[in-house]
């Protein structure tokens, strides 16, 4: 038995039993496990394919959202850091020229405002793009739903007897939760797209699958405790 995130009420490590696997009878699935939403139990003794949808289902028992407010905030701040200095020199060049005037001046408003455009859109783009996805990461007694592009919407389930680990890891400004599947073949045939992203947060994280900690709408301890929660001892949380 665990201690519960604020809200939940405390359940048994095994959860709710499915229909037709309960605890102490051989089945397809461990004690407590469910199987994946909507499907099937694997047969042929071949390790399935995740369970993949569009979005992360936001029904789920506890669910993190990205908090675009938060990072857009982070965004500007990282945006000004490069603009001023820029904007400084210029400005200081405008002025301390013999034909300043009004056009000099309109001049440099002018290449300010292609500087904003030019650090800002893409910035813009990116968090139209990481809130439109959805959740990034849900819960719940049998497993977890993760994201597994950071700004698209695009998500699999991973059963709590399927991970290898859950850690924390920080990149620059970026605190992630970070999951590590028992078997990465269950990752295979997510496409070109993914497997590329992939590729760019193992290096940074050391798995493809990742969540935001500090960029989330909730705290980096109420994420913890729902995953030592949920998970009940099933797989290393370092």
């Amino acid at each position: 038995m665990t201690t519960p995130p604020p809200g939940f009420p405390p359940h048994s490590p095994y959860g709710d039993q499915p229909p037709g696997n309960p605890r102490g009878s051989a089945g397809p699935y461990p004690p407590g496990s469910f199987p994946p939403p909507g499907g099937h139990p694997p047969s042929g003794g071949h390790p399935p394919s995740a369970p993949l949808v569009r979005r992360i289902p936001e029904d789920q028992p506890f669910v993190v959202r990205p908090n675009i407010t938060k990072r857009g905030l982070t965004f500007l701040g990282v945006a000004l850091l490069l603009i001023v200095p820029i904007a400084c020199c210029i400005g200081a060049g405008v002025m301390g020229s013999a034909d300043s005037g009004s056009g000099a001046l309109l001049g440099f408003l002018g290449l300010l405002g292609c500087l904003l455009a030019v650090i800002c859109l893409p910035l813009g783009i990116q968090l139209w793009l990481i809130g439109s996805g959805g959740p990034v990461l849900a819960l719940g007694p049998a497993g977890l739903w993760i994201r597994t592009r950071p700004t698209r919407g695009q998500a699999i389930w991973l059963p709590w007897e399927g991970i290898a680990q859950i850690s924390r890891r920080r990149w620059s400004l970026e605190k992630m939760l970070v999951v590590k599947p028992r078997d990465t073949r269950a990752l295979q045939n997510l496409g070109a797209y993914t497997a590329l992203d992939s590729a760019g947060l193992s290096a940074f994280y050391g798995s493809g699958l990742v969540a935001t900690l500090n960029f989330a709408d909730k705290s980096e301890a109420e994420i913890l405790a729902a995953v030592a929660h949920f998970s009940a001892g099933r797989c290393p949380l370092v």
